[in-house]
């Protein structure tokens, strides 16, 4: 086959303790999954049903990365989140298998234009401009659930040139693990390579030219991000 261009590389995922890369597929992304969180920004908080929006594997970027200050943007908001890697495909999984169907656990940031964010909503426009742009996944080295298990508590936490800004507790969560991926295995076949954002806690906020993001997830990993000039 003959390609007008070439393909661009498969964006991949570093495991922990291992030599082999987990290859993206999709990311999808669970918006307001801690009630502090949904309630900081003035949202309604619903413990029925989760819903998604996706982010492309392209704009995946790894942990200990610089990036530049995104375009379109004055308001460029951290969100520190636990990432699911799927590693066995399903579809209409039951919530009782669900975890069967997770490869590990990563840490994630979920970076966002807030303020494109806000006007969207206010227009109930799609989110796209907001949440899916270039550098806006970064992800920590995976960390096998064979090795880690699969964490349904412990310390989120996130600290920006060294102070604390979000920290919470993964218990916290609206829809766990398990109920998300059923939930959305409803909708999607889910395959090996697809990544889901869990949702952040309370305390996003906005970060400038030149400052560092630390997060860490107990019993999952630690996350870094240096935020460089605007190209």
């Amino acid at each position: 086959m003959k390609y007008l261009f070439p393909p661009p590389p498969v964006p991949s995922v570093p495991v922990l303790g291992r030599d082999e890369q987990f290859p993206l597929r999709r990311i999808f992304c669970v918006g307001r999954n801690y009630e502090a969180h949904a309630r900081e920004l003035g949202n309604e908080v619903n413990r029925e049903t989760p819903f998604y929006f996706t982010k492309a594997a392209t704009h995946y970027v790894p942990s200990g990365a610089t990036v530049p200050y995104p375009p379109g943007t004055a308001n460029y908001h951290h969100e520190l989140e636990l990432v699911v890697a799927i590693g066995k495909a399903g579809f209409q999984i039951p919530e009782a298998q669900a975890l069967a169907h997770v490869f590990g656990y990563a840490c994630g940031l979920d970076m966002t234009r807030r303020d494109l964010q806000a006007t969207l909503r206010e227009k109930k426009l799609p989110w796209d401009l907001a949440k899916d742009f270039e550098n806006a996944a970064v992800v920590s080295a995976l960390a096998p659930a064979a090795a880690i298990g699969h964490p349904a508590r412990g310390k989120i936490e996130l600290k920006v040139n060294g102070d604390i800004r979000q920290s919470s507790d993964l218990g916290l969560m609206i829809h766990p693990v398990p109920g998300l991926i059923a939930h959305l295995s409803r909708f999607y076949h889910l395959q090996p390579g697809d990544l889901i954002f869990t949702g952040t806690p309370e305390g996003v906020g906005p970060v400038i030219v030149g400052d560092r993001i630390e997060g860490m997830i107990e019993g999952v990993g630690e996350i870094e991000l240096n935020i460089n000039a605007e190209e």
